[in-house]
């Protein structure tokens, strides 16, 4: 006898506790827009709101889908940060309505593509046919491709969302949205990195390839480290090259956050229970800074 769909089974692919990020990103995106222009057009930002959390729902559902058809969620070690919902194992029946779930909202990010396709024109075609391909193939084909695995999230999450949120609000492309964009780009690389760790060796039991499998956690936090670096790095370089505003350096205020998952994450790479607290640091990171810089640009933009 089939086991009814719930609410959380509905809801559970989704992952709703990790669709804080795409705000965040849009969020520097208008940021960018209002410091450049002076001016916002709500129906549009809400669209590309609403564009950006359909999309990571549409990853998020592809990934539990297909994660639980290999056989993969089965086997991890979950934490709070890391190892799918669990909704699936919990209910197998809900696997086609996660599949469901993952083409209606691929549909509606594309709807949402078209409507600025209309509005702005053919430029917005790369970002959103190469957003498209991360969605449908990060789970499946990139992950099993470490360089492809290791930018494929920051370029989807970061810089596609940051550049096309100013694109279509402003009409044109900016050396300033891809400044910015560089911001949330390492961070979200970092977020996906670390929350490899826990499963690095489970991964690899189903064809993934992404660094911790390559090279080992160990030398793997070398790289976390040095993205973190990146990070604010870029933000700085930003500033002095004149591409953003001082307001914007307001990022930076989550640099002993970022010191503290960056010490953690060296020291613990091989003891999963003690990373723990940089995987939600890092989780921190990623929401506070490019919102900090959002709120910099608006003030910038605002005087």
């Amino acid at each position: 006898m089939k086991k009814e769909l719930s609410t959380k089974d509905i809801f559970g692919p989704m992952r709703p506790p990790f669709l804080l990020l795409p705000p965040m990103c849009v969020a520097l995106g208008i940021g960018v827009a209002y410091w450049r222009t002076g001016d916002i057009n709500g129906i549009h930002a809400l669209l590309a709101l609403l564009g950006a959390v359909f999309s990571h729902i549409s990853v998020n559902a592809f990934n539990e889908y297909y994660d639980f058809k290999s056989g993969l969620d089965a086997k991890t070690q979950k934490t709070p940060f890391s190892g799918g919902s669990g909704t699936l194992q919990a209910n197998p029946n809900a696997a086609k309505a996660a599949l469901m779930t993952a083409w209606i909202s691929f549909f509606l990010t594309l709807l949402i593509g078209v409507y600025f396709l209309i509005v702005r024109g053919v430029m917005i075609v790369p970002l959103g046919i190469l957003g498209l391909i991360v969605i449908y193939l990060y789970t499946t084909w990139i992950t099993r491709y470490w360089v492809l695995s290791l930018i494929a999230p920051g370029l989807g999450f970061g810089t596609l969302w940051v550049m096309g949120t100013d694109f279509v609000l402003t009409g044109e492309y900016s050396l300033t949205a891809f400044v910015a964009s560089l911001v949330p780009f390492f961070l979200v690389n970092n977020l996906l990195l670390l929350n490899q760790f826990p499963d690095a060796q489970v991964d690899a039991t189903v064809g993934r390839a992404h660094l911790p499998i390559r090279i080992g956690n160990q030398a793997s936090s070398k790289v976390y480290v040095a993205f973190l670096i990146l990070t604010y790095l870029s933000l700085i370089g930003g500033v002095l090259l004149g591409y953003l505003p001082a307001w914007a350096l307001l990022g930076l205020l989550t640099l002993p956050i970022a010191f503290m998952a960056g010490k953690t994450a060296l020291t613990y790479a091989n003891d999963i229970p003690k990373l723990i607290p940089a995987l939600g640091q890092n989780v921190i990171i990623n929401l506070l800074t490019p919102l900090l810089m959002a709120i910099g640009l608006w003030i910038a933009g605002a005087f």
